[in-house]
């Protein structure tokens, strides 16, 4: 039997393990599937500490793929499936992937890698059906490993030393135990409502399944139908963005009226700033559930913030973590005093740290305090201990919960040939936190129309996912830039964040 789920499958083998919109997997046909998929694996010559890719939706299979990988001592890249096919093929061979498994629905994105794949619901159930169904041997620790876009192009992965193939899968039980530290309740059914393939998402629905819990997958966000599962499943575990808390709060009073809700024993969320009257609202309504946390792909989860205390300290993401120390850097270095801004660091005592893979110069500016890290977020830490986000030093929009970084996108628009210059910044959304603009300088004689601006909408969705593409543009005779030649995009953003109250 997989290691991870011996005692699930041996205790209550018939009861659900995952649950999507087409039907339910139970934890005995999950652990063969597993035993199945890693002989799979195998077969197709992945080694342990080698990638795999996956391209899906949310469905149950991916769960198979994700708990095999673990089993294996591989490490599994979720793909975004909003990217292009040409972002798709870049991750794929910049990860060195051995194997591709898609969602029929997306496999035409990876079409043109060039590694084998495996397509659910054909040539992945014939694999696993002529697959042996023994207990594979030598089992050992796998993982993820997240692409993140890229603040100098590309996206990067970012590989944990989280992962070590020379360990047992047994670690992921003491992983788990630190998720219900969190406030889950242990073995408690757990709503996927997400894209299963954000950090976030993963480290709150498979760690609690590796300590019991079954997943009820959400195969798309709508707010409504989110509700309506909750009750129906009596769900106890959700995690939750911003954004989605916004699409909650305008469901019609009728349907606000039905919810109950009383199984939820925590609502997490994270991934992006909260604006403190959206917040306000979600405690109004779903109570004390309501907790907030402060993390990244590369950090793990930082600090936690119950509702009660956040009523206390509005705009505060909590103390941090007993695993975790936060050290301030003010400009000009040292450690700053309470209540003073700073380059948030990071340390976390369990010695978890990062590398983004093939990027050694990006990995050292991240690592630039001695013994810790940071991800570039700029904040201060009160008397009492609790951490406050003030800003951000790097270039990045957070839209949605999703990180996007500009350079990406100016890469992509200073090649239009009417484009001369090009800076992309992150103004003010209601529903989504922010949204991407862009300020174009154009070819001298160039004039800005209708017609132009569709064309270089076009030309950026041929080449981005959507969500990266403007939503906006601001045409501009000269971008500002310093005696160095440093553009100052802060001059370019700071007016659409002015009477907000905010800059992130």
């Amino acid at each position: 039997m997989a290691v991870l789920f011996n005692d699930f499958a041996a205790q209550k083998g018939d009861e659900p393990a995952l649950v999507d919109d087409s039907g339910a997997t139970s934890w005995s046909v999950l652990n063969d599937r597993v035993n199945r998929l890693i002989h799979v694996l195998r077969a197709h010559g992945v080694q342990p500490g080698e990638r795999i890719a996956l391209v899906s939706g949310n469905r149950r299979e991916t769960y198979e793929v994700v708990s095999a990988a673990a089993h294996a001592g591989v490490l599994m890249v979720p793909v975004n499936w909003h990217f292009a096919a040409e972002e798709v093929e870049y991750v794929v061979e910049n990860s060195d992937s051995k194997l591709v498994i898609t969602d029929p629905a997306f496999d035409h994105l990876a079409a043109n890698t060039a590694v084998p794949r495996l397509v659910f619901g054909g040539s992945y159930e014939d694999a696993l059906r002529n697959a042996p169904a023994g207990e594979p041997e030598d089992q050992m620790l796998g993982g993820v490993m997240f692409y993140t876009s890229g603040t100098t192009g590309r996206p990067k992965g970012v590989r944990s030393t989280s992962f070590q193939t020379n360990v047992p899968p047994a670690v992921y039980q003491l992983m788990a135990a630190g998720i219900n530290s969190m406030g889950f309740a242990p073995g408690g059914r757990t709503l996927l409502c997400g894209p299963h393939y954000h950090s976030a998402q993963w480290a709150f629905t498979f760690f609690p399944m590796v300590g019991g819990s079954p997943i009820y997958i959400q195969t798309k966000f709508v707010p409504e139908e989110t509700l309506e599962l909750i009750d129906k499943h009596q769900i106890e575990n959700i995690h939750l963005v911003p954004t989605q808390f916004v699409r909650l709060l305008r469901v019609s009073p009728e349907r606000r009226a039905a919810f109950s809700g009383e199984s939820v024993h925590v609502a997490l969320h994270g991934a992006a700033p909260c604006s403190p009257e959206v917040k306000r609202q979600m405690i109004e309504w779903w109570g004390p559930k309501v907790t907030e946390y402060y993390g990244a792909t590369e950090g793990g989860v930082v600090s936690l913030i119950t509702a009660a205390e956040w009523m206390e300290r509005p705009r505060s993401v909590g103390k941090p973590l007993p695993t975790m120390t936060v050290k301030i850097v003010p400009e000009g270095g040292g450690e700053a005093a309470p209540m003073q801004e700073g380059v948030i660091h990071l340390r976390s005592a369990m010695g978890q740290d990062f590398e983004y893979l093939g990027e050694p110069e990006k990995t050292a500016e991240a690592h630039s305090e001695p013994g810790f890290i940071t991800m570039g977020d700029i904040g201060y830490l009160d008397a009492d201990g609790y951490l406050y986000l003030s800003d951000r030093k790097i270039d990045m929009i957070i839209s949605g919960g999703v990180n996007i970084y500009p350079a990406e996108i100016e890469g992509v628009l200073a090649a239009h040939p009417a484009v001369v210059d090009v800076a992309v910044f992150g103004v003010p959304n209601e529903e989504f936190g922010e949204e991407v603009k862009a300020a174009l300088q154009l070819v001298p004689g160039t004039v800005w129309t209708p017609e132009l601006e569709r064309d270089v909408t076009a030309y950026a969705r041929e080449r981005l996912a959507g969500y990266k593409v403007p939503k906006s543009f601001d045409v501009v005779d000269s971008m500002p830039r310093s005696e160095a030649g440093k553009l100052l995009k802060r001059q370019l953003r700071m007016p659409y964040w002015e009477g907000t109250g905010r800059k992130i």
